[in-house]
């Protein structure tokens, strides 16, 4: 395939996209970019998340237990 060839198909894939965009738009269920953008990051916002005291306490024993099965491991 040639690179023309690739680039018209590209070209014709654009003119596609844009299409389906433009209907998008006008009936309503698109806004414009700006829109689109602001409610893409809204989305992504998510609160932190915390571990409870409990949590923590649970991991950190865990942890500690791993370590002491590689230092026993290790002297062996």
């Amino acid at each position: 395939m040639s690179y023309s060839a690739i680039i018209a198909k590209i070209d014709e894939e654009l003119s596609n996209l844009r299409e389906v965009r433009k209907l998008l738009a006008q009936s309503g269920k698109l806004g414009s970019t700006t829109q689109l953008l602001a409610a893409t990051k809204a989305a992504k916002k998510t609160s932190k998340r915390t571990l409870s005291p409990e949590a923590r306490a649970r991991i950190a024993a865990a942890q500690k237990k791993r370590w002491a099965a590689i230092k026993k491991a290790n002297k062996k």
